[in-house]
């Protein structure tokens, strides 16, 4: 087997900035098998559950340390009317979804199952309004039925339903995609609309309210500009969020060689999204007052066989890990520009990170990356420059290659790795600038099969092994597998 010799030079000294934890933030809607059957089954069901909420998939989760979670959708959110969600749940009424199936939602799963679930994980919830067909005061009182310690109605009824203290929710989206599911907005619209709202989205004592606003489509600088002209600093904002699918190339299983380079060298489109909105916004935001966002990205595949289409469900490989890992590289890279990231979707939808049927439950290779790369969180991201042979594919001669970032916390150095080529090691020299190496560590996704994924008969297919690492000095190699994700914990000296 060839190998494809590289080089890897770390700036110990040179930081981009902190990783913002969010930036390994996850997405739950209303779609599919996501929320009922994925996290809710109900204080009655078979399946162990504290409060119908899944154990299983809460240990899971646990392990992966998700810093935020995104809820009701996506597109759900705005047709969803939070007070459906609230009270007991013989009373709550059931209301038709009209973007995923037209299923009948029971509103079993509303706002307290949604808060309970994400502090059994550890997570900070991020709720997404309704702008499309709700009102400034649904979502208004929304915020003081979570966020207000007082004695209102709204805090009685929250009381009443459980929960005296106050939920301090701090994330707040206004819409979701109001350029297309939430209300087919031109951005000028849009902007009037979030103007209105935020206007009345208030903080509450040790309360205080974090308002993202909905971005655009992928990387369309047209919707940037025009709702940032025309907001011009009259609206309440922190946060602005994009969504970019790098979609698929063959199916979520089948696959040529050439098309799993496609779709991996697509994914990597997220740095120029990155990098030209958080410019556009520069040019209003020269502060950077306002964080940038992508609150929905990932892979779509097309419908898998013999599920229902409209329920996004899909298979995970070593494909999508390695596109996992390759846009949390990214957002690694630029812990100056990105705040927050939320993959879709957690569960049974999309690049989920755990699929479940009826009592059964695995974990995918997307959610293995996740958690080989936990320990960037918080870190420092460190200035690299990686330098290899690169990956020629395509009638136009497209060219990507070894990819990678680095993060400093504790006197650890954090490396994280993606070689995606199909047939190749990488033998890299890594170089240290700054520092020496005492010791390492080291976990790789890998699989002889490009095509690899878990399932509920072979559920540890594709899970991390660990690696022999020899590092010491300023200088020290390691070889890192073809098709692989590969995680570097490195002890200075």
């Amino acid at each position: 087997m060839r190998s494809n010799k590289a080089s890897i030079m770390v700036h110990l000294d040179e930081s981009i900035g902190i990783i913002n934890p969010n930036i390994y933030g996850h997405f739950a809607e209303h779609l599919g098998r996501c929320i009922y059957e994925g996290i809710w089954v109900g204080e009655d069901s078979t399946i162990p559950n504290t409060n119908g909420i899944r154990n299983d998939v809460v240990e899971a989760l646990k392990h992966i340390k998700p810093p935020v979670i995104r809820w009701p959708g996506g597109c759900f959110a705005d047709d969803y009317h939070w007070e459906d969600g609230i009270g007991p749940r013989e009373n709550r009424p059931r209301t038709v979804n009209i973007h995923w199936g037209q299923v009948i939602d029971t509103n079993a799963f509303g706002t307290h199952e949604f808060i309970e679930f994400c502090r059994m994980v550890g997570a900070e919830p991020y709720i997404c309004g309704n702008v499309g067909s709700g009102s400034p005061r649904e979502m208004r009182d929304w915020v003081e039925y979570c966020n207000f310690p007082g004695d209102s109605t709204r805090a009685r009824q929250r009381a009443d339903n459980g929960h005296p203290e106050p939920f301090r929710v701090k994330y707040w989206g206004v819409g979701n995609e109001n350029w297309g599911c939430g209300g087919n907005f031109d951005p000028e619209d849009y902007a009037v609309e979030y103007r209105r709202f935020s206007t009345f989205l208030n903080n509450f004592q040790d309360a205080p309210v974090y308002l993202i606003a909905c971005g655009p489509s992928g990387n369309n600088p047209d919707w940037t500009h025009k709702f940032f002209e025309k907001l011009r600093g009259r609206g309440r904002i922190q946060g602005f969020a994009a969504h970019y699918y790098c979609g698929s190339a063959g199916t979520s299983t089948e696959y040529t060689i050439e098309q799993w380079y496609q779709l991996i060298h697509r994914s990597a489109y997220m740095e120029k999204l990155v990098v030209q909105q958080r410019a556009i916004m520069d040019g209003y935001d020269p502060e950077r007052r306002i964080g940038l966002i992508v609150d929905e990205w990932g892979t779509w595949h097309p419908p898998a066989p013999n599920m229902e289409p409209r329920f996004l469900w899909q298979q995970n490989t070593m494909r999508d890990a390695l596109v996992a890992a390759l846009s949390l590289d990214i957002f690694n890279r630029h812990a100056d520009k990105v705040v927050m990231g939320n993959i879709a979707q957690t569960i049974n939808v999309l690049q989920a990170m755990i699929l479940t049927e009826g009592e059964k439950m695995i974990t995918t290779p997307t959610y293995h990356a996740y958690h080989i790369y936990a320990p960037h969180q918080g870190g420092k991201a460190l200035r690299l420059f990686m330098d290899a042979e690169p990956i020629t594919f395509g009638d136009d001669n497209s060219m990507f290659g070894l990819t990678g970032s680095a993060s400093i916390k504790d006197n650890k150095l954090f490396l994280t790795v993606v070689n995606p080529h199909v047939d190749q090691p990488a033998e890299a020299c890594i170089t240290l600038r700054g520092g020496k190496a005492a010791s390492g560590t080291a976990n790789a996704l890998v699989n002889d099969d490009i095509h690899a994924y878990n399932d509920f008969d072979s559920p540890d297919n594709v899970v991390p092994v660990k690696q022999n690492v020899t590092a010491s000095g300023e200088e020290f190699y390691h070889t890192f597998p073809p098709a692989s994700v590969t995680a570097l914990s490195i002890t200075l000296s």
